[in-house]
């Protein structure tokens, strides 16, 4: 079978830089710079830095840059779809270890203007011990300062030759913490005021949010994908059909990336705060309640649950009844996002594992459901049933009889030892939930003194483990009667 390879007629200027050469950043943002190449004009190659120095994992100039993606999944209707593309915007990959001076290089380029990266919510932190002239520093930021000082002195500090930097590490105001943790290494190595000046406003650092799932090199289905192609291509990854990308930044960036009439899911937005909260709240706090509920059920996936009928209809109500009311923004926006995520849930392309999604549940569910659970509670005089029986589940789940846990040490030594009063019948139930409301260690407050959350919490733990999961589901069902929610 032959290999994937460049047409040598189809080269692209440098414009982009991008630091990560992961299946998310490959299936997503390359992905999308090759259609706004062929759309828009945009005209724009790409150059990826492996960052990291202990890969050895080939490189994708192996197959001169080139591969695929496969993009599947339910389209508007429902019906199963999927494309297939050859991204060609990628020119080159670079191994920083053997290729630093390539690196320092492409600083020089021109006419690059774009620098994008994805280096896992850890690869934004700084140290003190990272030096100038090491080849290559430890930490991130520290290459990118080496970069970014490289250019300002090859430009001469010029104004008009800085660059748009867009990160797409999932942690809160990315752009700003990049632009801190850059500052850091400005001070730590005394480099000349006039960079920092020049940064400040010749660089433009862009928070961003940024949503697909995607699933990798597909090992178990690619010898029947290599017989459709009639290529063999080592470095395909496959995806959903739905993507999002958000960024906070001038007006001008649109005109820049030639985004107009390219039909992607790119928004320039003045504050991604309100999408990051919409996307915290239903997509992965929909995760969360899902997640506990369908493993006590004895489900394995994603698509498991959502096919089970009882198991869905308690997230689309948890989602229309109790989640989307507790968000500030738009109702009827929220529920067409909402609308989307169940969509993606059904996606019968992803094998999502319901045991991978619950790493660090417990912290998952502090900072994904627990807001909506309080301000539903206070707008309303009473705790919402379904998340609190996603909470309780949740406390059930930490029993460690269900699946292998994961979480921070200190959460699985608390719940050991909780459980173990409670099964040697030294507490009740109440005890046991009035402990963990007031674990002020995870939820930064006592939510023991939350009116009537207590009393729900008990309950519902008391019924899962009497009667079972599918029992407690059931009542919520015989509590809320027949109501068809705008989701369902």
């Amino acid at each position: 079978m032959q290999r994937l390879h460049r047409d040598q007629a189809f080269k692209l200027p440098i414009r982009i830089m991008q630091v990560g050469q992961g299946n998310f950043l490959r299936a997503f943002f390359d992905w999308q710079i090759d259609i706004l190449n062929e759309r828009c004009g945009l005209d724009a190659g790409i150059v990826i830095v492996r960052p990291t120095t202990r890969s050895s994992a080939p490189l994708l100039d192996t197959q001169d840059g080139v591969y695929t993606t496969l993009i599947r999944g339910l389209d508007e209707q429902g019906r199963a779809a999927k494309e297939y593309r050859k991204i060609r915007c990628v020119q080159r990959e670079l191994h920083l270890l053997s290729m630093y001076d390539d690196y320092l290089a492409l600083a020089r380029e021109p006419l690059l203007r774009f620098v994008v990266c994805n280096t896992t919510e850890a690869g934004i932190a700084v140290n003190h011990c990272d030096a100038y002239n090491d080849r290559p520093p430890l930490s991130f930021p520290a290459k990118l300062t080496r970069w970014l000082h490289e250019r300002f002195r090859h430009i001469k500090g010029a104004t008009n030759k800085g660059v748009v930097l867009l990160p797409c590490e999932l942690i809160e105001n990315n752009g700003f913490e990049l632009k801190s943790a850059i500052a850091h290494y400005t001070r730590l190595w005394g480099l000349e005021s006039e960079f920092q000046t020049w940064l400040d406003q010749a660089c433009t650092f862009c928070s961003t949010l940024v949503d697909r799932i995607v699933t990798g090199y597909p090992s178990d289905e690619i010898s029947a994908i290599e017989q459709e192609l009639g290529y063999r291509d080592n470095f395909l990854v496959a995806a959903e059909y739905y993507h999002l990308f958000v960024i906070e930044g001038p007006a001008w960036l649109g005109k820049e990336l030639k985004l107009e009439n390219s039909a992607l899911h790119v928004q320039l937005v003045n504050d991604v705060k309100p999408y990051k909260q919409r996307k915290v709240g239903i997509l992965n706090g929909g995760h969360t309640c899902l997640v506990p509920v369908a493993l006590l059920a004895g489900l394995r996936t994603v698509g498991e649950a959502m096919n089970d009928a009882e198991i869905n209809r308690f997230l689309v109500n948890a989602l229309d009844d109790e989640i989307i009311p507790a968000l500030p923004q738009d109702p009827e926006e929220l529920k067409c996002f909402a609308a989307d995520v169940l969509r993606r849930f059904r996606n019968p392309y992803i094998k999502h594992r319901l045991e991978s999604i619950a790493l660090n549940s417990w912290s998952k569910f502090a900072t994904r459901v627990m807001p909506q659970l309080l301000t539903y509670q206070a707008a309303q005089k009473s705790a919402p049933p379904h998340l609190t029986l996603a909470l309780a589940a949740t406390v059930h789940l930490y029993r460690g009889n269900v699946i292998p846990l994961a979480d921070d040490s200190a959460n699985l030594l608390w719940f050991n030892s909780a459980w173990s009063r409670q099964q040697e019948r030294q507490e009740s139930w109440g005890e046991l939930a009035r402990e963990c409301l007031a674990n002020q260690a995870l939820w930064k407050q006592d939510l023991s003194l939350v009116p009537g959350l207590v009393e729900a919490l008990a309950g519902t733990l008391e019924i899962i483990a009497t009667k079972g999961i599918r029992a407690a589901l059931q009542s919520l069902s015989d509590a809320r009667g027949f109501k068809k929610g705008a989701l369902a």
